[in-house]
């Protein structure tokens, strides 16, 4: 099954905060030899529908969604679960998954270590 991974954030309207989503998922989607992967956010363009929109004419059958999220809140419990049903609605026969967000990945104490150690 050809899966695409979709990298999902808040979005803001600085633009530079969305680069850096848009540089993490470009990097993240280099090292895990990730072909088939677009951006997308929640609050400014793209959208996860766009994204898995363009998965899909690439031939994706199956969209991972890994959110760009601290934790697990009202979005990802109330909004994301919304979208993902819409697409799959708008896309018969498109798998839509989501992924735990960042809470709880061994590697987020590390990198709070490392920026405490920085400013010491």
């Amino acid at each position: 099954m050809k899966t695409g991974i979709v990298i999902f954030g808040h979005g803001s309207s600085i633009a530079s905060a969305n680069d850096a989503v848009r540089r993490v998922a470009s990097e993240a989607a280099e090292a895990g030899g990730f072909d088939l992967f677009e951006t997308a956010f929640l609050d400014v363009a793209p959208l996860l529908r766009d994204a898995a929109a363009r998965l899909a004419a690439r031939g994706a059958e199956r969209v991972l969604v890994v959110p760009y999220f601290l934790t697990l809140g009202i979005h990802l419990q109330r909004d994301l679960p919304e979208m993902v049903r819409q697409i799959e609605a708008e896309y018969p026969g498109l798998i839509m998954q989501v992924t735990p967000p960042l809470d709880g990945h061994p590697a987020l104490s590390r990198i709070v270590v490392d920026r405490a150690r920085e400013a010491l």
